[in-house]
């Protein structure tokens, strides 16, 4: 099946738009279809301001209005307490919002960004999407991550080449409690980071005030060289970073 076919037989579609660059290409692709597919974005305490700012200019580049949806996922005990299935739980909060407010909008499909790279191993929110009848319309029409990045690409969108990015509870260790000023700190020292030049990375948080940094392979020689400058950046929101910062792994 091609994205041609999928929007032909769903022409009215609700987009869950993360700002990434899977769900931006999915956005651009529909609308080229001459589908009419709505973008949506929840924000929660999870996702981090420069992901909303990266959707509004996406969907403005699209010419299409987006939809913010404000939701607290932190008032939920069950995800505040930060368990081992905490993904499942907040997948199932977050686009369980977006298709009820998607279906009183008219819209009866409700889409999201997975492709065929993602792995269910490893994303136990995908379990959710299923229970919630959420459309993987890149997974469905075989679509992997380069595939999406090289379209992208030849579409002229800016998030062709941005890193991947998993939301901030992902800096939590499992069975530590996350609170809003907790990730808050996180996105301060991120966005720190972020200024020094760095791109793909995580601050990873491994409690008593300290954190430790992770890089992709292409930055660790900066990052030791920077280790100054690094320190700097994050002392005002962790009181620690642990040395050696470590190769990011994939979420």
């Amino acid at each position: 099946m091609t994205l041609e076919q999928f929007f032909l037989a769903h022409p009215r579609a609700a987009l869950g738009l993360s700002g990434g660059t899977d769900s931006a290409y999915l956005l651009y692709a529909g609308l080229r279809c001459g589908a009419d597919v709505r973008p949506y974005y929840v924000k929660t305490e999870f996702q981090p301001q420069f992901e909303l700012d990266d959707a509004v200019r996406l969907a403005g580049r699209c010419g299409v209005e987006l939809t913010v949806l404000r939701l607290s996922v932190l008032e939920q005990p069950a995800i505040a307490e930060n368990p081992a299935g905490r993904c499942y739980l907040c997948k199932l909060a977050i686009f369980g919002a977006l298709t009820e407010r998607a279906r009183a909008d008219g819209y009866p499909a409700v889409l999201d960004g997975t492709n065929a790279s993602d792995s269910a191993a490893d994303r136990p929110g995908m379990r959710a999407l299923g229970e919630l009848a959420v459309l993987s319309p890149l997974r469905a029409c075989g679509l992997t991550k380069s595939d999406v990045r090289a379209l992208s690409k030849e579409a002229g969108l800016f998030t062709w080449n941005k890193p991947s990015y998993a939301c901030l509870a992902t800096r939590v260790p499992a069975g530590m409690p996350i609170t809003a000023e907790l990730l808050r700190r996180v996105e301060c020292a991120e966005d720190a980071l972020f200024r020094l030049g760095f791109r793909d990375f995580r601050v990873r948080v491994c409690g008593g005030g300290a954190a430790r940094l992770e890089v992709a392979a292409s930055q660790a020689d900066a990052a030791r060289q920077m280790r100054r400058q690094i320190l700097e950046a994050v002392r005002p929101y962790f009181d620690t970073l642990l040395p050696d910062a470590a190769e990011r792994r994939s979420e």
